[in-house]
Protein backbone atom coordinates (compact mmCIF):
# COMPACT_ATOMS: atom_id res chain seq x y z
CA UNK A 1 0.00 0.00 0.00
CA UNK A 2 1.58 3.25 -1.07
CA UNK A 3 0.85 6.71 0.21
CA UNK A 4 -1.50 8.83 -1.83
CA UNK A 5 -0.65 12.36 -2.88
CA UNK A 6 -4.00 14.02 -2.25
CA UNK A 7 -3.61 17.10 -0.04
CA UNK A 8 -4.87 18.72 2.02
CA UNK A 9 -6.73 15.88 3.71
CA UNK A 10 -10.31 16.09 4.85
CA UNK A 11 -12.58 13.39 6.26
CA UNK A 12 -13.83 12.34 2.81
CA UNK A 13 -10.30 11.88 1.51
CA UNK A 14 -9.30 9.90 4.58
CA UNK A 15 -12.32 7.66 4.18
CA UNK A 16 -11.19 6.94 0.61
CA UNK A 17 -7.84 5.80 1.97
CA UNK A 18 -9.37 3.85 4.86
CA UNK A 19 -11.68 1.91 2.55
CA UNK A 20 -8.69 0.70 0.54
CA UNK A 21 -6.83 -0.26 3.70
CA UNK A 22 -9.83 -2.08 5.19
CA UNK A 23 -10.38 -4.05 1.99
CA UNK A 24 -6.68 -4.86 1.67
CA UNK A 25 -5.99 -5.89 5.27
CA UNK A 26 -9.46 -6.65 6.58
CA UNK A 27 -11.16 -4.25 8.98
CA UNK A 28 -10.33 -6.23 12.12
CA UNK A 29 -6.62 -6.42 11.27
CA UNK A 30 -6.25 -2.86 10.01
CA UNK A 31 -5.08 -0.17 12.41
CA UNK A 32 -5.14 3.60 12.45
CA UNK A 33 -1.41 3.39 11.91
CA UNK A 34 -2.02 1.50 8.67
CA UNK A 35 -4.43 4.19 7.51
CA UNK A 36 -2.01 6.96 8.49
CA UNK A 37 0.85 5.33 6.57
CA UNK A 38 -1.33 4.81 3.50
CA UNK A 39 -2.34 8.47 3.68
CA UNK A 40 1.22 9.65 4.18
CA UNK A 41 0.28 11.27 7.49
CA UNK A 42 1.41 10.98 11.05
CA UNK A 43 -0.95 9.02 13.27
CA UNK A 44 -1.60 12.08 15.44
CA UNK A 45 -2.64 14.06 12.35
CA UNK A 46 -5.25 11.42 11.59
CA UNK A 47 -6.88 11.92 14.98
CA UNK A 48 -7.38 15.60 14.20
CA UNK A 49 -9.99 14.48 11.65
CA UNK A 50 -11.62 11.36 13.15
CA UNK A 51 -11.93 9.68 16.53
CA UNK A 52 -10.82 6.26 15.33
CA UNK A 53 -11.15 3.57 12.70
CA UNK A 54 -14.75 2.79 13.62
CA UNK A 55 -15.72 6.32 12.62
CA UNK A 56 -13.94 5.82 9.29
CA UNK A 57 -15.83 2.56 8.82
CA UNK A 58 -19.14 4.26 9.58
CA UNK A 59 -18.50 6.99 7.02
CA UNK A 60 -17.65 4.35 4.40
CA UNK A 61 -20.68 2.19 5.12
CA UNK A 62 -23.00 5.20 5.06
CA UNK A 63 -21.80 6.02 1.57
CA UNK A 64 -23.06 2.65 0.37
CA UNK A 65 -26.21 2.46 2.46
CA UNK A 66 -27.32 6.05 1.82
CA UNK A 67 -27.13 5.42 -1.92
CA UNK A 68 -29.08 2.18 -1.70
CA UNK A 69 -31.85 3.62 0.46
CA UNK A 70 -32.06 6.77 -1.64
CA UNK A 71 -32.87 4.55 -4.61
CA UNK A 72 -35.99 3.34 -2.82
CA UNK A 73 -37.30 6.90 -2.55
CA UNK A 74 -36.89 7.96 -6.17
CA UNK A 75 -40.21 8.68 -7.91
CA UNK A 76 -39.73 5.80 -10.36
CA UNK A 77 -39.25 3.44 -7.41
CA UNK A 78 -42.46 4.49 -5.70
CA UNK A 79 -44.89 4.99 -8.58
CA UNK A 80 -46.22 2.65 -11.23
CA UNK A 81 -46.61 -1.13 -11.54
CA UNK A 82 -44.65 -3.09 -8.92
CA UNK A 83 -42.51 -4.98 -11.44
CA UNK A 84 -41.49 -1.68 -13.05
CA UNK A 85 -40.59 -0.28 -9.62
CA UNK A 86 -38.63 -3.43 -8.86
CA UNK A 87 -36.75 -2.99 -12.11
CA UNK A 88 -35.82 0.56 -11.16
CA UNK A 89 -34.53 -0.54 -7.75
CA UNK A 90 -32.45 -3.33 -9.26
CA UNK A 91 -31.01 -1.02 -11.90
CA UNK A 92 -30.16 1.68 -9.39
CA UNK A 93 -28.61 -0.89 -7.04
CA UNK A 94 -26.28 -2.09 -9.79
CA UNK A 95 -25.45 1.50 -10.72
CA UNK A 96 -24.56 2.27 -7.09
CA UNK A 97 -22.33 -0.80 -7.02
CA UNK A 98 -20.52 0.57 -10.06
CA UNK A 99 -20.32 4.06 -8.55
CA UNK A 100 -19.15 2.88 -5.12
CA UNK A 101 -17.67 -0.60 -5.63
CA UNK A 102 -15.19 -0.34 -2.76
CA UNK A 103 -17.72 0.91 -0.22
CA UNK A 104 -20.31 -1.69 -1.23
CA UNK A 105 -17.65 -4.43 -1.09
CA UNK A 106 -16.81 -3.30 2.43
CA UNK A 107 -20.51 -3.33 3.36
CA UNK A 108 -20.83 -6.90 2.12
CA UNK A 109 -17.85 -8.02 4.20
CA UNK A 110 -18.92 -6.76 7.62
CA UNK A 111 -19.60 -9.57 10.10
CA UNK A 112 -21.17 -7.83 13.07
CA UNK A 113 -18.11 -7.68 15.31
CA UNK A 114 -18.68 -4.03 16.28
CA UNK A 115 -21.68 -1.81 16.94
CA UNK A 116 -21.27 -0.08 13.57
CA UNK A 117 -21.06 -3.40 11.75
CA UNK A 118 -24.21 -4.66 13.46
CA UNK A 119 -25.99 -1.43 12.53
CA UNK A 120 -24.91 -1.85 8.90
CA UNK A 121 -26.07 -5.46 8.79
CA UNK A 122 -29.45 -4.42 10.18
CA UNK A 123 -29.76 -1.76 7.49
CA UNK A 124 -28.89 -4.34 4.83
CA UNK A 125 -31.65 -6.59 6.14
CA UNK A 126 -34.10 -3.66 6.06
CA UNK A 127 -33.20 -3.01 2.42
CA UNK A 128 -33.70 -6.68 1.57
CA UNK A 129 -37.11 -6.67 3.28
CA UNK A 130 -38.27 -3.69 1.25
CA UNK A 131 -37.20 -5.35 -1.99
CA UNK A 132 -38.80 -8.66 -0.96
CA UNK A 133 -42.08 -6.84 -0.29
CA UNK A 134 -41.86 -5.35 -3.78
CA UNK A 135 -41.32 -8.82 -5.27
CA UNK A 136 -44.38 -10.07 -3.33
CA UNK A 137 -46.43 -7.16 -4.65
CA UNK A 138 -45.40 -7.88 -8.24
CA UNK A 139 -46.28 -11.56 -7.83
CA UNK A 140 -49.67 -10.68 -6.35
CA UNK A 141 -50.31 -8.39 -9.32
CA UNK A 142 -49.60 -11.26 -11.70
CA UNK A 143 -46.53 -9.53 -13.15
CA UNK A 144 -43.97 -12.09 -11.95
CA UNK A 145 -44.11 -15.87 -11.84
CA UNK A 146 -45.71 -17.24 -8.70
CA UNK A 147 -43.76 -20.45 -8.10
CA UNK A 148 -40.71 -18.87 -6.42
CA UNK A 149 -40.45 -17.63 -2.85
CA UNK A 150 -40.05 -13.82 -2.80
CA UNK A 151 -37.28 -13.84 -0.17
CA UNK A 152 -35.35 -16.43 -2.18
CA UNK A 153 -35.75 -14.31 -5.31
CA UNK A 154 -34.32 -11.31 -3.48
CA UNK A 155 -31.35 -13.25 -2.14
CA UNK A 156 -30.52 -14.74 -5.53
CA UNK A 157 -30.88 -11.44 -7.38
CA UNK A 158 -28.57 -9.69 -4.94
CA UNK A 159 -26.23 -12.67 -4.84
CA UNK A 160 -25.72 -12.20 -8.56
CA UNK A 161 -25.55 -8.41 -8.58
CA UNK A 162 -23.34 -8.18 -5.48
CA UNK A 163 -20.57 -9.98 -7.34
CA UNK A 164 -20.17 -6.86 -9.50
CA UNK A 165 -18.12 -5.13 -6.79
CA UNK A 166 -15.52 -7.91 -6.89
CA UNK A 167 -14.68 -7.68 -10.57
CA UNK A 168 -15.93 -4.35 -11.91
CA UNK A 169 -13.22 -1.83 -12.77
CA UNK A 170 -14.24 1.78 -13.56
CA UNK A 171 -11.76 2.02 -16.42
CA UNK A 172 -12.30 -1.49 -17.76
CA UNK A 173 -14.01 -2.54 -20.95
CA UNK A 174 -17.37 -3.31 -19.38
CA UNK A 175 -19.44 -0.19 -18.80
CA UNK A 176 -22.01 0.23 -15.99
CA UNK A 177 -24.91 0.46 -18.46
CA UNK A 178 -23.91 -2.91 -19.94
CA UNK A 179 -23.92 -4.51 -16.50
CA UNK A 180 -27.29 -2.96 -15.66
CA UNK A 181 -28.78 -4.21 -18.92
CA UNK A 182 -27.42 -7.72 -18.42
CA UNK A 183 -28.59 -8.04 -14.82
CA UNK A 184 -32.10 -6.77 -15.53
CA UNK A 185 -32.42 -8.99 -18.59
CA UNK A 186 -31.38 -12.09 -16.65
CA UNK A 187 -33.66 -11.26 -13.74
CA UNK A 188 -36.80 -10.33 -15.62
CA UNK A 189 -36.54 -12.85 -18.42
CA UNK A 190 -36.41 -15.48 -15.69
CA UNK A 191 -39.10 -13.99 -13.44
CA UNK A 192 -41.65 -12.60 -15.85
CA UNK A 193 -45.04 -14.30 -15.69
CA UNK A 194 -46.98 -15.56 -18.69
CA UNK A 195 -49.99 -13.64 -19.94
CA UNK A 196 -52.12 -15.57 -17.45
CA UNK A 197 -49.85 -14.56 -14.59
CA UNK A 198 -48.73 -18.15 -14.06
CA UNK A 199 -45.29 -19.63 -13.95
CA UNK A 200 -43.47 -20.44 -17.17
Amino acid sequence: MTAVSREPYDVAALVDVAVRVFLDRGYDRASMGDVARAAGLGKSSLYHHVAGKEELLEHALRRALDGLFASLEEPASTQGPPSARLGVVIRRTVEIMCERPAEVALLLRVRGNTEIERWAMQRRREFDRVVTALVEEAIAAGELRNDLHPALVTRLVFGMSNSVVEWYRPHGRTRPEQIVEAVTAIVFDGLRATERGERR
